[in-house]
C-alpha cells in the first residue's frame, strides 16, 4: 500500500513541476485510480501528505483542488522562500563541492544558452533549466532539510514563476542573475549571495498581482 501511495504522490508532484497541474486545478480521484491501477485508499493517503504541505485542499467527496493563494498568502509563503532559497546560495558559497561546482556551471550555462536563442522562448521550457539551477543551488548547501522545504514552497508559487517568464526580456534578466548568483557562490562570497538570491527570486507588489491575474 505504501508503494502505490508513493506512487500517486510521485505522479502528482511531477504534474506540479512540470506544470501539468496549476492552481486551482480539480483533481479527482476516479480518474487517478483508473491511471495507476489502485484502490481509492492509496489515492487518499497520497492526497493527505499534499494537504499536510499545504499544496492541496481536499474537497468533499469530490477529490482535491491544488492550492491557489490570495495576495496575501502569496507574498507570505513568496518572503518565507526567498529567505529559503538565500540561505542555501550563503551555505553553497561555504560548502561547494567540486563535483557540484561543475553541476552548477553546467545548469547555469544551459540557461544562458537558452537565453542566447533567437525569439522569445517558450517559458515552461526555460523554466526547467531554471529549476535545476535552483536545485543545484539547494543541493550545494549540503542540507537535505532545508531542500524539501525549498521544494515544497517552491511548488506553491511554480505556476506564478513560470509565467513571469512570458514577460519580454525576463529569461535574460534571469539567465544574467544565475551567472551573478553562481559567480558569487564559486568565490565563496556567502553574504553576497545570499543576498542577491533573495532578490533574484522576490517580486514586488504589482508584479505578483499581474502574476495572480496571469494565471487566473
Amino acid at each position: 500500500m505504501a508503494g502505490q501511495t508513493e506512487t500517486v504522490l510521485n505522479a502528482l508532484l511531477e504534474g506540479i513541476d512540470r506544470g501539468r497541474l496549476n492552481p486551482g486545478d480539480v483533481i479527482e480521484e476516479a480518474p487517478l485510480m483508473q491511471i495507476h491501477g489502485v484502490s481509492r485508499t492509496p489515492v487518499r493517503e497520497a492526497f493527505i501528505q499534499l494537504e499536510s504541505a499545504g499544496l492541496i485542499r481536499r474537497l468533499p467527496r469530490k477529490g482535491a483542488v491544488l492550492f491557489k493563494p490570495n495576495l496575501e498568502e502569496f507574498l507570505a509563503i513568496l518572503e518565507v522562500h526567498a529567505k529559503l532559497e538565500g540561505q542555501a546560495a550563503g551555505l553553497a558559497a561555504r560548502r561547494l563541492s567540486s563535483h557540484n561546482a561543475r553541476d552548477l556551471e553546467a545548469a547555469v550555462v544551459a540557461c544562458e544558452d537558452y537565453a542566447a536563442r533567437p525569439g522569445p522562448g517558450d517559458p515552461a521550457q526555460y523554466y526547467q533549466l531554471n529549476m535545476r539551477f535552483h536545485e543545484v543551488v539547494a543541493l550545494s548547501a549540503g542540507n537535505p532539510v532545508l531542500v524539501d522545504m525549498i521544494k515544497t514552497n517552491a511548488r506553491k508559487l511554480m505556476a506564478y514563476y513560470r509565467a513571469r517568464y512570458r514577460y519580454p526580456g525576463s529569461i535574460a534578466d534571469s539567465a544574467l542573475e544565475h551567472r551573478a548568483i553562481a559567480t558569487l557562490i564559486t568565490d565563496h562570497k556567502r553574504e553576497e549571495a545570499e543576498a542577491l538570491m533573495q532578490r533574484h527570486v522576490q517580486f514586488d507588489q504589482v508584479t505578483v498581482m499581474d502574476l495572480l491575474a496571469a494565471v487566473g
